[in-house]
């Protein structure tokens, strides 16, 4: 089926504007506020940690490269061209593979299973990103990726963080800068019911093993210097 071609213009305009500078992007945390105390989650439940890692919507690769130093292989895919671009300039060393993927179209997800095998799966804040339509086969694309053996870790903005966003975007002194080009290009974050994410899961035909809140650490800073912290919710999932 793969993504409407909306969705794909709208991240292709946002990474083509995209400054190159690590932080510079709304949710380009330092990995130790994000894969990092996600990866403490995930790896208890991996029963094959030495399967290839994929880490599904990479953007710039910040994730992707902090990943890469703790697995033996770790690929990168995101659906836009530039994303792929801005990843494959911060990695000179090439500690990472990317390239560009629609993770919601069948055939290209059976065509990287097929030249990998079964792998892991991270995603971080791309479910809650999609267009409704694309949720379901993105969780089918997911599973065909894990095969009987991988596990996936997928981190989703909470429904609460929604009004969040909103009041954020809504405050006297405006939203703050790193917020504006989200909503410029027309992406849509928090919009995703909390009991909907467990749903497609298991739909997909995969089993939850564990569950969680905690907080998605942004790169902005409120008006009184606080970190921004938006409400998130983390599953790992695989075939029982």
């Amino acid at each position: 089926m793969g993504v409407t071609s909306r969705y794909q213009e709208a991240w292709e305009g946002f990474w083509s504007e995209a400054p190159p500078e690590a932080g510079a992007v709304f949710w380009d945390s330092e990995p130790a506020l994000a894969a990092g105390r996600h990866l403490a989650l995930f790896k208890p439940y991996m029963t094959a940690p030495g399967l290839p890692l994929v880490d599904l919507g990479c953007g710039n690769g910040t994730q992707t490269r902090f990943l890469a130093d703790r697995f033996p292989r770790v690929l990168g895919v995101d659906l836009s061209a530039a994303a792929v671009a801005h990843a494959r300039a911060a990695d000179p060393a090439g500690q990472a593979e990317f390239r560009q993927l629609d993770a919601a179209e069948r055939s290209e997800v059976e065509q990287l299973h097929a030249e990998l095998g079964d792998v892991n799966v991270y995603m971080r804040g791309v479910l809650h990103q999609c267009e409704p339509a694309d949720r379901q086969p993105l969780l089918d694309c997911i599973a065909v990726l894990l095969g009987e053996r991988g596990r996936a870790c997928a981190v989703e903005l909470a429904e609460a963080a929604g009004p969040v966003l909103r009041g954020l975007v809504q405050g006297a002194g405006g939203p703050p800068p790193k917020l504006v080009p989200v909503f410029a290009h027309g992406l849509t974050p928090g919009e995703v019911a909390d009991a909907d994410v467990p749903a497609f899961v298991r739909e997909a035909g995969l089993t939850v093993f564990a569950s969680g809140e905690l907080p998605l650490l942004t790169t902005e800073f409120a008006a009184d210097g606080s970190r921004i912290e938006l409400p998130s919710r983390w599953l790992v999932t695989g075939r029982s």
